[in-house]
């Protein structure tokens, strides 16, 4: 017992345990995980490729059974489960995984959806061409050699790699501590910003991305901005954001169908169609019809049915933003150099590869000349032997033995070849001795060598391999002949294995948006009086003269009408009152575009609406996010009982999906406008009657959202109630009032025919309410520069200059704007900007004033 304690040795278990790990963790990081940057592959890779070349399975030979590879690789290369190096094989051939694959693969070797290849027996497999060019020369002592696992067979430490592997084909690993995603580049380019740099040793990183933009994918897709890219190629370490390809199509029927046809790389195309139907069935993408996997051996398909009252431009960027049709790739150049890992960037990567393909050059070019010196000395002992026939034969003739004949082939004097002279650089001597070899090589010379032909045969070879061997010692002493040589070989892997960009780039900035796809164009905006909305372009309104009959507008059911119409853009952010007294924000392109005659999408499938409550006013904002625009702007809020309110835009930015409370309605009353002013601005209410008080904002003090407001004007009559509200600059004259009554009658007046009084009061008429004219539905503020919009409860609308319509007293009844029929009447009036077109129509008689 004594002994066996005398052997123990103590140890410190921290420092065992600290050791122990960093020994397993360089062993991962130098012989697993990471990959060499000379030849951009790591052990197991190079070890399959290695192996194929042993078994004779190059590009021009026929296919052999996987598990005969496998079984190759595993027995004298890598003593690992046939698992990990099938499943290696199994990605060196498939062309989403690798950009230019080196193992050409015959069989099932899985899918882009996730298929798993079949099994090893059933495969078959075999070298590329670009493989083969990855190991060119690895017989001329290019590379080390180093022992296999048990010592009884050398494998390579290294592959020549005549192009950057590392670069072309990427890699990815997970080490111990670190970890690489190196993606994917196109070969040409590759090859084409190498030489640039072999050019241009000083060349800048923008001067190189001129050559090499960005990553190119094996399955496509789109580069969605560079900001990333070149964060990524320039200090190797970044992110790529990638989009898969897809189109918008209208089938014969007008129907919109969104077609994928390429998708982001790794991404697993089974899975991305049941994520969207996922998204379909959980109501978090709405307006998807149908979504099918349309792909077959002509090319990838995936097919989004988009219904008819959706905006396929809106699913597409939903799409993007909840699916993997868009994903985030990480950059994180991490390679072995000598053995240690390193972070890279692109240039670096390419420095390293010429640096070591110089290196190989100049082993190759040692090797060719050794074993070129080695045929030149052997031709050079024939041919003196030749010149000295009659002197050989008797010294053989007289020898007793092989031996004895090449003893005395070595001490013998032999007059040297005259041609010699002009090819060697050694002196000239009348005789010379022969070598062990060159006597070995004479012995063993054949009769038919005597002919004359086969002298010159002899006298040819020797005369090239003098110039061979000068060339080769040319690129030993001069490093730009031997770059001239890698230049030369890039050239020529890029004509010959090139092929086009997949991966396309849209240079963009930023954050990635809805928006982005999205035209920001002007549009006409609409909500029936059941709350259906739509978007419709400006362009589809025609201009009419007043006193039209007006065209045919929104297609509505009998108990519906167009209620209200605004002008937007799409990219505005609209802020939509309840007469309830809440607020919901939406962007302008989420809302559905539709013709003139469409009926429009729910406006409870847009934003969390009520079954109880409707929108009742809007403010059309161009930005939320602007200190400027929230700190100097203000909303004014009115309802039908004539209370107003003033509270800070700024209140109001940032709202919740559900909405939030704008103002605090009392009782019986419900709010009618809500308008964006500066704070400075002059307010005129009207009333149902026909009266209006016109007062200063200032006298309407700044309150908070859930405050109720105080009297802008005094609603005393039984059946009365505001029926409108504007906000005016008092010191833009360019503005005039124009008031519309329900049976089609409206005038324009001067903002100074209205005195200015305090708020709370009752106002003075405005118009003259009979049964001909009907209440007073509207007031605007307008310009010589707008149009006028006017819709029936019918549904028919009509667009007038606002040019046309006279300027007349504000105490008249005014003129006829629309010939109604006897049981339709006004729903709304809205203003529009000028339309483009202008079609004339016939002069209607004015109404009685």
């Amino acid at each position: 017992m004594s002994d066996f304690v005398s052997k123990v040795i103590p140890i410190n278990i921290e420092e065992e345990m600290k050791t122990a790990y960093i020994d397993y963790s360089m062993s991962v990081i130098v012989s697993r995980a990471l990959p060499d940057v000379r030849d951009g592959l790591k052990p197991v890779h190079r070890r399959v490729l290695y192996g194929m070349s042993e078994l004779g399975v190059s590009y021009n030979k026929a296919h052999k059974k996987s598990a005969r590879i496998v079984g190759e690789v595993l027995g004298k290369y890598h003593p690992h489960g046939d698992t990990s190096v099938y499943d290696t094989m199994v990605r060196m051939a498939q062309s989403w995984s690798l950009r230019y694959p080196l193992v050409d693969g015959q069989g099932n070797f899985g899918s882009v959806d996730g298929d798993n290849p079949a099994a090893m027996r059933y495969t078959e497999a075999r070298m590329t061409r670009l493989a083969d060019e990855m190991m060119s020369d690895i017989d001329k002592d290019t590379v080390d050699f180093r022992p296999n696992f048990d010592d009884s067979l050398q494998e390579p430490s290294v592959m020549p790699a005549k192009y950057p592997n590392l670069i072309v084909n990427g890699a990815s690993g997970i080490a111990v501590g670190m970890s690489t995603d190196i993606l994917p580049h196109n070969l040409r380019e590759v090859c084409a910003g190498t030489i640039a740099y072999i050019d241009n040793p000083d060349i800048t990183m923008p001067e190189l991305m001129e050559y090499i933009p960005a990553p190119d994918f094996p399955t496509g897709g789109i580069i969605y901005g560079m900001e990333g890219v070149r964060q990524g190629e320039e200090t190797g370490l970044g992110k790529v954001i990638l989009r898969g390809k897809a189109e918008i199509e209208a089938d014969e029927r007008g129907r919109e169908s969104i077609v994928i046809t390429e998708i982001p790389y790794q991404v697993n195309k089974a899975n991305l169609v049941i994520k969207i139907a996922d998204l379909v069935n959980e109501k978090k993408i709405e307006g998807i019809s149908d979504v099918r996997d349309e792909s077959d051996r002509s090319g990838m398909r995936i097919v989004v049915e988009v219904k008819r009252d959706a905006q396929a431009n809106v699913i597409l960027s939903q799409l993007y933003k909840y699916t993997p049709l868009q994903s985030s790739l990480r950059i994180g150049n991490i390679a072995l150099v000598n053995g240690r890992p390193l972070t890279l960037n692109l240039k670096q990567m390419i420095v390293e590869f010429v640096k070591f393909r110089l290196e190989v050059v100049i082993r190759r070019t040692k090797f060719e000349l050794r074993k070129a010196e080695a045929r030149a000395h052997i031709l050079e002992g024939l041919l003196v032997a030749l010149d000295n026939m009659d002197k050989v034969i008797a010294l053989i003739r007289a020898s007793k033995t092989v031996e004895d004949a090449k003893e005395g082939l070595m001490k013998g004097d032999f007059r040297r070849a005259a041609f010699m002279l002009d090819l060697t650089d050694k002196p000239y001597d009348k005789t010379i001795g022969l070598s062990e070899e060159q006597a070995k090589a004479i012995l063993a010379m054949r009769l038919q060598q005597l002919t004359g032909l086969e002298r010159d045969k002899l006298h040819n070879e020797y005369d090239e391999l003098m110039k061979l061997i000068a060339y080769l010692l040319s690129i030993l002493d001069s490093e730009d002949l031997r770059k001239t040589i890698i230049k030369g070989e890039l050239t020529e892997i890029k004509d010959k294995y090139g092929d086009a960009r997949r991966t396309r780039i849209e240079y963009v900035e930023g954050e990635i948006s809805l928006e982005d796809m999205i035209a920001n164009e002007e549009c006409i905006i609409t909500v029936s009086h059941l709350g259906y909305v739509k978007r419709t372009k400006s362009s589809e309104y025609k201009s009419q003269n007043r006193g039209g009959r007006g065209s045919k507008g929104a297609s509505v059911r009998t108990e519906d009408f167009v209620e209200y119409m605004f002008t937007a853009h799409a990219h505005d952010y609209l802020l939509l009152f309840t007469q309830l007294g809440r607020c919901f924000w939406l962007r302008g392109y989420e809302i559905p575009e539709g013709t003139k005659t469409s009926k429009g999408r729910a406006i409870q499938n847009l934003i969390a609406l009520p079954p109880e409550d409707k929108i009742k006013a809007y403010i059309c904002v161009s930005d939320l996010k602007s200190d400027e625009i929230l700190d100097n702007n203000f909303i004014l809020f009115c309802t039908k009982q004539g209370t107003v309110k003033k509270t800070a835009l700024r209140d109001y930015s940032r709202i919740r999906t559900n909405g939030i409370n704008a103002i605090n309605i009392q009782d019986g009353d419900e709010l009618l406008e809500a308008k964006l002013t500066n704070g400075s601005n002059e307010v005129m209410i009207a009333l149902k009657s026909g009266r209006a008080i016109r007062f200063n904002e200032t006298k309407v003090r700044n309150m908070g959202r859930t405050a109720s407001g105080v009297r802008g004007i005094s609603v005393d009559e039984t059946n009365n109630e505001v029926v409108g509200m504007v906000c005016i600059d008092p010191n833009d004259a360019t503005y005039n009032i124009l008031v519309v009554s329900e049976k089609g009658l409206g005038k324009r007046s001067a903002i100074e025919d209205y005195r200015v009084t305090n708020r709370g009061g009752v106002g003075v008429t405005t118009m003259k309410v009979t049964d001909k004219t009907g209440a007073l539905i509207a007031i605007k503020a307008v310009t010589d520069e707008e149009d006028l919009m006017i819709t029936c409860k019918s549904g028919m609308t009509i667009r007038m200059k606002l040019s046309d319509l006279r300027e007349v007293g504000r105490a008249t009844q005014g003129v006829r704007l629309i010939n109604l029929q006897a049981t339709d009447s006004i729903a709304d009036v809205a203003i529009v900007p000028r339309a483009e077109e202008e079609t004339e129509f016939e002069e209607v008689e004015e109404g009685a004033e």
